[in-house]
């Protein structure tokens, strides 16, 4: 496989936009085509995204992780990279951090339900004390507030804007949504859907769709990265 055809590869596998793809490669190559790059330039983009998870198909190479546990599990790991915590994005990673939560070797072997909440909650608290995700839960609330990928991104657009508030900055964190996302909405409570019985079934209409929440969160996290990429160099 060529360079340029790995690079596509990992963009499509990542679950980068356009506007995510280019930000990783203006950072790591200071160009933002991978026309303009040369081959050096290439290679050094594709060991980025290969830190970031990217893994090429090869006869020998590992299946993607299996397990009953290991949608949630891998869910979390990836919010914690884009929170900025985590700097190993890998399926390996995410293996070494389970092993040393339950003792378990493998994701694939986590099939009892107390070894698995010792993995999520271990994941969960390291957000909450690093990155100030609020989990708790209260039904007497709007339900978006309770949602865990907002409580994701809200915790990613804290560590943007440091100090936000819900009264002060909804509204730009509503803005940023629209811009990464091309979703406009009014109030924070519009992001979450809304039952509607007027088919005879209740069905849920409206709110930001599940893609477009990943596509917020990734381009949060690249957001992120970059903040930190400026303050290590500035601490240089």
């Amino acid at each position: 496989m060529s360079a340029l055809a790995a690079i596509h590869v990992a963009k499509k596998q990542l679950g980068l936009d356009e506007d995510t793809f280019r930000a990783v490669c203006v950072r790591v190559t200071g160009k933002s085509s991978t026309r303009e790059m040369n081959d050096n330039q290439r290679n050094r983009l594709i060991e980025e995204f290969r830190r970031q998870g990217f893994q090429t198909a090869s006869k020998g190479s590992r299946k993607r992780l299996e397990g009953k546990f290991a949608p949630k599990l891998q869910a979390l790991w990836i919010a914690a990279w884009n929170l900025g915590i985590v700097r190993d994005r890998s399926d390996d990673a995410l293996v070494s951090f389970v092993k040393r939560q339950t003792g378990i070797d493998h994701v694939r072997f986590v099939r009892d339900a107390e070894d698995a909440i010792k993995a999520i909650e271990a994941l969960k608290r390291w957000m909450e004390r690093e990155a100030g995700v609020d989990w708790s839960a209260d039904k007497q609330r709007h339900p978006i507030f309770n949602d865990d990928r907002f409580r994701v991104a809200w915790a990613q657009f804290r560590k943007i804007v440091p100090g936000a508030t819900l009264m002060g900055n909804g509204p730009a964190f509503l803005r940023l949504v629209k811009e990464l996302t091309g979703h406009e909405f009014t109030t924070i409570f519009d992001l979450h859907p809304e039952p509607d019985m007027s088919g005879g079934e209740i069905a849920y209409v409206g709110g930001l769709p599940p893609a477009d929440w990943l596509k917020l969160m990734n381009a949060l996290g690249e957001r992120i990265r970059r903040q930190q990429g400026g303050e290590r160099r500035g601490r240089v």
